[in-house]
């Protein structure tokens, strides 16, 4: 088929392009605020800029497991509107909200292990005070963000993305200029450094719940979604939301799990290693974090599809949605392989310690063409991830991540740390492969087909009244 033809077909690129460029947007939204939130630290001291990295990861990690659950309600939604049960989209949104408070709150309890957590890591003790300090508030902010992510699945699942890119937007004029004011004590804001950071990443959470929630329950959706009154607990639509979002928050878990892994053996390397890995994943979310937009995208698209029982369209928009991510990746691995240094500069503190920046400058420049050269591997195993996903394939998945994050991650710089092998090359060409093996995986998985078998919502069984 032609762009042409493509361009107008149901499943076509317009299509992925009114579902995923909103979620683009709304990913990129989230990206300035972590990468304006890196900078602002870096600025403020390398300390701060190499905290940073590790105690985040550290609580995206815990948080992945509960985050990769909750957002399958969006499969859910997308897939009762294919079907045409509008009166069971409420009732998938309350069993989301009935999985997110009690992990919210579990998560939040994890701040008492934050201590022996980070001594185990082996960073200077500085750097350990501050990792501390960020983690603490960031995993008591996980309900909130929980919140925020199983609600906005509500419009994200029924392909109106446009209300979740302008809250994504929303939350930038209030975490931005709140994140600077705090970190560096602008205006009447005490100089909090990076435990600023953390608590405008917080409120930058609370925010959108309460819009989301103004948004949703009213007398409009109740009428047709019945988003009040199903809000009881569903053991039998629970049951089934837990089958497939559990792989899918495993496999999430197993994701984040290997790069902690792979920041906490790179930061036993040395603060340069760790300051150099920190900054050029701040920018790799750039191209990373936007391309997971277009991940969601096919999810919802696949859904709706497979909720209208056709698994043709399925796989025609899931390759639309492929083409484009590829468009996108291929410009930014121009942008990484030619402009490191300018990108990297963003980073430079203010201070005297601007002066030892240059060795993390050399180091990040090299990194940043490892990156420059798996950005479009990394985009061939995102979409193909979202479309399984979006039918149901997520034991798949699950086995796959976590086979290949202990055979090409774990293991290998278990390895090299206990050869006492400090070249950054040797990590970063192991993630390489482990990226490499995601994307030809879920190609084949995804060419040969078994999804298409997959009955998530039960689609003989009638609607509820």
């Amino acid at each position: 088929m032609n762009m042409v033809k493509r361009w107008h077909a149901q499943g076509g690129y317009k299509e992925a392009l009114n579902i995923g460029f909103p979620l683009v947007v709304s990913m990129i939204s989230n990206t300035v605020m972590t990468f304006t939130d890196r900078i602002f630290l870096g600025n403020y001291s390398l300390e701060a800029l190499a905290a940073s990295l590790p105690a985040n990861v550290m609580s995206f990690l815990f948080l992945s497991f509960f985050m990769g659950v909750s957002e399958y309600v969006n499969v859910f939604i997308a897939q009762y509107t294919g079907a045409c049960r509008p009166a069971d989209v409420g009732r998938a949104l309350w069993q989301g909200i009935w999985f997110c408070v009690p992990s919210g709150l579990f998560l939040a309890a994890l701040l008492f292990l934050a201590e022996p957590m980070f001594r185990l890591g082996g960073h200077p003790p500085a750097i350990q005070r501050l990792e501390v300090i960020y983690f603490q508030i960031l995993t008591v902010g996980s309900l909130p963000c929980l919140l925020g992510l199983c609600l906005s699945n509500f419009f994200a699942g029924r392909g109106l993305t446009k209300p979740v890119m302008l809250i994504s937007m929303g939350s930038i004029f209030i975490n931005v200029p709140l994140d600077y004011c705090l970190i560096n004590g602008i205006g009447p804001f005490p100089e909090m450094g990076i435990a600023g950071a953390g608590l405008a990443t917080v409120i930058g959470f609370i925010v959108p719940v309460i819009v989301y929630g103004l948004l949703i329950f009213t007398k409009k959706n109740e009428a047709v979604y019945k988003v009040r009154t199903a809000w009881r607990f569903d053991r039998e639509l629970f049951g089934r939301f837990l089958h497939f979002g559990l792989p899918g928050g495993v496999q999430f878990f197993l994701d984040m799990f290997a790069i902690s892994f792979f920041v906490f053996i790179v930061g036993r390397f040395g603060p340069v290693e760790l300051a150099s890995t920190s900054a050029v994943f701040s920018i790799y979310n750039l191209a990373f974090l936007p391309t997971i937009g277009m991940h969601v995208a096919a999810s919802i698209m696949v859904g709706l599809a497979m909720g209208d029982n056709n698994p043709n369209r399925a796989a025609f928009s899931t390759h639309s949605v492929l083409h484009l991510a590829l468009a996108y990746m291929g410009v930014m691995a121009v942008v990484f392989w030619f402009m490191p240094e300018f990108l990297l500069n963003l980073f430079r503190p203010r201070d005297a310690a601007g002066a030892d920046f240059d060795a993390v400058l050399i180091m990040g420049e090299v990194l940043m063409r490892y990156c420059s050269v798996f950005t479009l591997l990394d985009a061939v195993a995102i979409v193909y991830m979202g479309g399984l996903k979006g039918a149901g394939d997520t034991r798949f998945i699950m086995a796959v991540m976590g086979a290949s994050s202990i055979v090409c991650i774990v293991i290998p710089l278990l390895v090299l740390n206990g050869l006492s092998v400090t070249s950054i090359h040797g990590p970063w060409i192991f993630l390489l492969v482990y990226v490499m093996i995601l994307a030809s995986t879920f190609t084949y998985r995804f060419t040969r087909g078994p999804w298409r078998r997959i009955d998530l919502i039960g689609r003989d069984k009638p609607e509820r009244s």
